[in-house]
């Protein structure tokens, strides 16, 4: 009788993202003093975007919130200018994912405005919005704009109904949703879209995930599953599973993991601690990385998705000893790639009036691109025309390389409804900002002495340069907008550094081309040789 011994292996998964580590940024580079608000609505509070960072600010009498340049860190003037031109509390906020100066808002006065800021920043008070939603018959808790198509805005309210509007209309005031979803019978919590925005994910006070087609309205699938109440839901990307955190039956923080296509049961229930905050979850679709952070403790959590058992693999835990109320995160075209930054949290810190950004960092010794770790990603650029997809089709976003010196896609496109879009805001902008009506004077002077034809505010070819140069900067390793001289030797040398990579950089460039001048060369000859045989 032969014994087989079993020999015990320890099983190590290898991966490029198990060494990722969250590096705050000093105090200096914090926005200190920002009055947040004190709302306990489960929203992140907070959006931002390479130019701009927006956080829901605490007011009396109406609804309001901040938008301050990224650039301008440090201590906010609390006489900071505002958008105030909501009735009620904002609840929530997001920006245009292909307009860096486009921002929508939805508060407890029943509206969803969208406003247009300056690409100087917020010089004076706005008031008065370039569109105004009105359909909803209650307080709107909760926007998201369509992941692909261009004006396309989705909202939802505590009537329980979430609808589908169309920026491109031409009118100033629009009360006709192009499609009113009315599935749910109690309060949604949050809402999803998969990569090409075909679908959308929900979650409700019901304790019930649904997924729904978002044109149609039609109902897809239906988790009701009673060991776990969803609270956030979010789709991950293009491995078909979608990720809901919330809690068990003994009302322990939860988190699960289901197929889109089968909500039945989960394919992955896991509890976490027995806290009571919300849990929001982030993911980043081109390196499968998930990340879990809780309202009311300063805890991130992370792991590496993928679409085989177990799924999902820990990775490990950022801790801090400052809470969070809220949380925005950056897009990835805002990231420093000099640094191998992987994703950027802010965090709202109310008990310091605080805004702290978290840079999410792959440890590396070498300082050239890290191409491996940075694919294409979803770039500023519209898939399509809210026409185009409200007549029946999808299409996956538009992708753009993060590498430095790379051009990025053209985030301003004209509108479907030509240019009455921006050209009928001119007059209410003056009215609501005259701050900046002076300013276009005097840009508009200086440009007829130099023998240039005067631009607007509006114009899409300044807005770009204005990105182009925001990006530039951002990817090679340096704060937007900074362009004074270095003022110490610490400084001086950093600027000398940057400009010695740039030279390695480039060098490395010309080497790479002369090698496929001569590959040509060679294919040539050869192709000459051949038909000298011939």
């Amino acid at each position: 009788m032969t014994i087989t011994k079993m020999t015990w292996r320890p099983q190590y998964r290898s991966s490029k993202f198990r060494h990722v580590f969250g590096k705050p940024a000093t105090k200096e580079n914090c926005y200190d003093g920002v009055p947040i608000t004190r709302s306990v609505h489960g929203n992140h509070l907070c959006a931002v975007n390479p130019c701009f960072i927006a956080v829901i600010t605490e007011c009396a009498g109406g609804g309001a919130f901040l938008v301050i340049s990224l650039h301008h860190t440090g201590k906010v003037d609390p006489h900071h200018p505002r958008v105030s031109g909501h009735r009620g509390k904002v609840l929530d906020i997001k920006w245009n994912p292909f307009n860096d100066f486009c921002i929508a808002s939805c508060s407890e006065d029943t509206m969803v405005k969208i406003w247009e800021i300056p690409k100087h920043g917020v010089l004076k008070n706005i008031t008065v919005p370039c569109k105004e939603l009105q359909g909803h018959a209650r307080r709107v808790g909760l926007i998201e704009w369509h992941p692909t198509a261009n004006n396309i805005l989705f909202s939802t309210a505590y009537d329980y109904q979430v609808m589908v509007w169309n920026l491109d209309s031409p009118e100033q005031v629009i009360k006709n949703p192009v499609k009113t979803i009315g599935l749910h019978i109690d309060v949604v919590l949050s809402m999803s879209f998969n990569t090409d925005g075909s679908r959308m994910a929900t979650s409700c006070k019901d304790k019930r995930i649904r997924v729904i087609d978002p044109r149609t309205g039609a109902l897809l699938q239906e988790a009701n599953c009673k060991s776990h109440k969803a609270n956030k839901v979010l789709f991950l990307g293009n491995l078909k599973m979608i990720f809901s955190t919330g809690n068990s039956r003994w009302n322990h923080r939860q988190m699960a993991l289901w197929d889109q296509d089968d909500l039945s049961v989960p394919l992955l229930e896991e509890d976490l601690d027995g806290s009571s905050g919300v849990l929001f979850p982030f993911y980043d679709p081109d390196i499968h990385m998930l990340y879990v952070a809780g309202k009311g403790d300063g805890n991130i959590r992370y792991y590496e998705v993928s679409s085989e058992k177990p799924y999902m693999h820990f990775l490990t835990e950022y801790r801090s000893l400052l809470p969070q109320k809220g949380i925005g995160i950056m897009p990835k075209r805002g990231l420093d790639v000099s640094s191998c930054e992987v994703f950027r949290f802010y965090k709202l810190v109310p008990i310091k009036s605080l805004i702290e950004p978290l840079s999410m960092i792959v440890p590396r010794r070498s300082e050239s691109y890290q191409e491996d770790i940075y694919p294409m990603t979803a770039g500023s650029k519209p898939a399509m025309t809210a026409a185009e997809w409200l007549t029946g089709l999808n299409k996956d976003p538009v992708l753009m390389s993060l590498r430095p010196g790379s051009k990025s896609a053209d985030a301003y496109p004209d509108l479907a409804a030509g240019k009455a879009f921006s050209n009928s805001l001119d007059t209410r902008r003056s009215q609501s900002r005259p701050g900046l009506l002076q300013l276009a004077f005097i840009e508009e002077n200086l440009q007829t002495k130099d023998g240039k034809e005067p631009k607007t505010l509006n114009d899409s070819k300044s807005c770009q340069e204005f990105e182009d140069k925001s990006q530039a900067a951002v990817s090679n390793g340096q704060e937007p907008m900074t362009c004074s001289p270095p003022k110490t030797e610490n400084e001086l040398l950093q600027t000398y550094y940057r400009q010695q990579e740039e030279i390695r950089r480039l060098r490395e460039l010309l080497t790479q081309r002369d090698v496929r001048i001569k590959q040509l060369e060679l294919e040539i000859k050869n192709v000459l040789n051949s038909q000298g045989a011939c």
